[in-house]
């Protein structure tokens, strides 16, 4: 129905009418909401079969979680557990590695160490640098056993590490020794006490063939000489008497 105003022509619908226009305008929101979603199902199932399926030897990793299928997120969690698995592998070879490094080449109480610190000791010895090198202690050269191999540096020194009943660690080392004048072997005999982190010389001694032995260490002799030259004691109702 049309009425007249002094402010123009309105027209006036009836509550039917506006319904129907609401009902239609709800269904148009909704339609275009289905189709946004349908063609973003449609676009992600086109990516899905445009790339390659992830597997364990092929995952870089570009292709998001949430876009994998079952079988590609097990893939990649295998992927991903091997990886950690090699991390952890490499860091205990590492750590092993360096633990052997230190303890038989840079710590002071490895074989190396004592090794170096004989040859030192020789070399600054007048009774060995006679026999082996008169004048020039330098040309004093230290190598291990016997082998196949001419260059001194790769024979091994024998070396053994043992532990007696009481606990006690004992370091035995022998090896060679020559320069110009003569050649002869090196024996060395350490201990170190429970507890203790250091090694006591017990024996250390030079043998050149043609001479008689010389000892840089030795503690059984030193012993003797300190209970020999010692004041003599006597006991006297339990007490001593110098």
């Amino acid at each position: 129905m049309l009425t007249g105003t002094s402010a123009g022509v309105r027209l006036l619908l009836s509550p039917a009418v506006v319904r129907q226009q609401a009902t239609i305008t709800t269904a148009s929101r909704a339609a275009s909401v289905i189709l946004v979603s349908s063609r973003r199902q449609y676009a992600t199932t086109q990516e899905s079969s445009k790339r390659r399926s992830v597997t364990p030897f092929n995952d870089d990793g570009h292709v998001p979680w949430t876009r994998l299928s079952t079988g590609e997120k097990a893939g990649r969690a295998v992927q991903q557990t091997f990886n950690f698995g090699l991390v952890i592998l490499g860091v205990v070879l590492t750590g092993g590695i360096a633990y052997l490094l230190f303890t038989d080449v840079f710590s002071p109480e490895s074989k190396t160490a004592y090794f170096n610190r004989a040859v030192d000791r020789i070399r600054a010895d007048p009774r060995c640098v006679a026999l082996l090198s008169p004048g020039d202690p330098k040309k004093i050269a230290a190598h291990g056993e016997e082998t196949h191999n001419k260059w001194r540096r790769a024979r091994p020194i024998a070396a053994t590490v043992e532990k007696d009943s009481r606990g006690v660690e004992h370091l035995k080392m022998h090896f060679h020794v020559e320069g110009p004048r003569g050649s002869g072997v090196v024996g060395l005999h350490l201990t170190k006490q429970p507890g203790h982190w250091e090694h006591e010389y017990q024996t250390f001694y030079v043998d050149v063939r043609g001479h008689q032995r010389i000892y840089l260490e030795n503690k059984e002799a030193e012993v003797a000489a300190a209970k020999k030259g010692g004041n003599k004691e006597f006991k006297f109702l339990g007490v001593k008497w110098n």
